[in-house]
């Protein structure tokens, strides 16, 4: 489009008056927060529910300030620079649709090896909260003990070079020394990633890692900082050519435009220890039961997600809208989600689980979300083993029904194997992924060699009930294929 409006303040006022703006003065916005991670989903959440705020002219001393530790996140740094940080927000809904610009990030450090600009920021007594997305996999835990992983590369090269640290908890705590000499005192350090219990184990990696170079200086952290537990969810598809074109359709030339769904929802600790904006004023939830939450989210939405974003990678469907058009897949989640997953959940004041099941499944069948199923059921590695596996076993501890969590686990060695039913590759979208592809080839000959990793499965491995089930859903997918395998889950056989 030749009608093009580049994206940055100077031009807010020349868009479609279709496209809602920032009706603040962003030039006395004043930084509060620093998030390391600007991805779609930070910007399409967090940062919307800021600008929310803002829009009723509060909270303007807590703009935030964006940061990455990865080489790939200069260049995100830099399309957002050339507009100002502003981000275009596309809502998808199938009754319509509706346009935003949000404007409640001014900054974004530059990124640098050894993360000075990123430790020098996080000290500034200015900022108050240091809040972080960067994936479930992302805070060096050991899979199957879920300790911390004191051997990663970047760690053992963290404690030795604290001050010029490779990671982003690295960089935190070279911050914080400064803080505490400096007398800036201490920052809420916030998790939003879809992990259980993501306040703990963001605290577990800071004073683990602290305590390797300065364990003064992480005794004063863990005195003094607070870790806030927080369940975070809204569906925001990865930005591609579709999501590019759309914005340019409403007149807005935007490098990283965000989609997203019409359901928000976020529920944190109220554990500041520095202050924080009145979040709950624009519908955010402070609750001391976070737990009961992110495990009916966790469990009904993260669990089901993967489980069909893999079945999918197998049959070579897309999306997952296209899933849920899909009858034997949409099926497959419904009796999954009512009968295994919904029976460990507890109730919430808002949600009963079978209430938010019907929810979860409403909003993934949305067909104007284009969320691909290679986006979901990447990284299967860390959500098997924190979304799925918990399940299992509390279902086995209970004596109820486990043939459909067996199934999806037997789905996803399938998909490690690495191609479609059709013969065609399925991308690699696993860091872990040349081990599970030898694993998964192997395991259909033997299909205990897929369970007898242990860092996943553990005891699990070993239980015969188990091994029994997992022998024979491989086996059936192998020979009769997916569908049919599901179709035999469906009928009970």
């Amino acid at each position: 489009m030749s009608d093009l409006v580049k994206l940055s303040d100077a031009n807010l006022t020349k868009l479609s008056k279709r496209v809602a703006v920032p009706t603040y003065d962003r030039s006395q916005l004043r930084p509060g927060i620093v998030h390391i991670g600007l991805g779609n989903f930070h910007r399409g959440h967090q940062a919307w529910y800021l600008h929310r705020l803002m829009q009723q002219g509060r909270a303007l001393d807590w703009a935030i300030i964006g940061a990455g530790v990865r080489s790939y996140d200069e260049t995100q740094r830099q399309k957002l620079a050339s507009q100002d940080y502003l981000t275009t927000l596309i809502e998808l809904d199938p009754s319509g649709s509706s346009v935003e610009v949000v404007g409640s990030m001014i900054d974004y450090v530059p990124v640098a090896e050894g993360n000075g600009p990123l430790i020098a920021c996080m000290a500034d007594p200015a900022i108050r909260i240091v809040a972080m997305t960067v994936t479930e996999g992302g805070y060096y835990i050991n899979s199957s003990s879920k300790s911390f992983d004191a051997a990663h590369p970047d760690i053992l090269h963290d404690a030795a070079n604290p001050a010029t640290p490779r990671t982003a908890f690295g960089a935190i705590v070279a911050a914080l020394g400064r803080r505490r000499a400096s007398g800036a005192g201490p920052v809420t350090l916030q998790s939003c990633d879809n992990v259980q219990g993501n306040g703990a184990i963001l605290r577990q990696t800071v004073l683990s890692l602290a305590r390797l170079s300065d364990p003064s200086l992480a005794d004063w952290i863990d005195a003094t900082c607070s870790f806030p537990n927080a369940m975070v969810d809204c569906i925001v598809p990865a930005t591609g050519p579709r999501e590019l074109e759309l914005v340019r359709e409403h007149g807005i030339d935007d490098a990283v435009p965000v989609t997203h769904e019409n359901f928000r929802q976020w529920v944190v600790e109220d554990d500041f220890c520095a202050g924080r904006p009145p979040l709950e004023e624009v519908g955010v939830t402070y609750s001391d039961n976070v737990h009961a939450y992110e495990t009916m989210k966790l469990r009904l939405l993260n669990a089901s997600h993967s489980a069909i974003a893999e079945a999918a990678q197998i049959l070579g469907i897309e999306t997952i809208a296209g899933c849920m058009s899909h009858p034997v897949i949409s099926g497959y989640l419904r009796k999954l989600a009512t009968e295994e997953i919904a029976p460990t959940v507890k109730p919430v004041p808002e949600f009963q689980p079978l209430a938010y099941a019907d929810l979860i499944m409403a909003r993934f069948a949305n067909p104007k979300i284009l969320d691909t199923t290679r986006r979901v059921a990447a990284d299967g590695a860390s959500k098997h083993p924190g979304f799925i596996l918990p399940i299992l076993k509390d279902q086995l501890a209970a004596g109820r029904c486990i043939e459909g969590l067996v199934l999806v686990e037997a789905v996803w060695a399938r998909m490690c194997e690495g191609t479609r039913e059709d013969g065609s590759s399925i991308e690699v979208n696993e860091p872990n992924w040349d081990r599970l592809a030898a694993a998964a080839k192997a395991s259909r000959e033997d299909p205990q060699v897929w369970l007898d990793q242990a860092d996943f499965y553990g005891d699990l491995g070993r239980n015969d009930v188990v091994r029994d089930r997992f022998r024979q859903w491989l086996t059936m997918i192998w020979s009769d294929g997916l569908e049919a395998s599901l179709r035999a889950y469906l009928q009970g056989s």
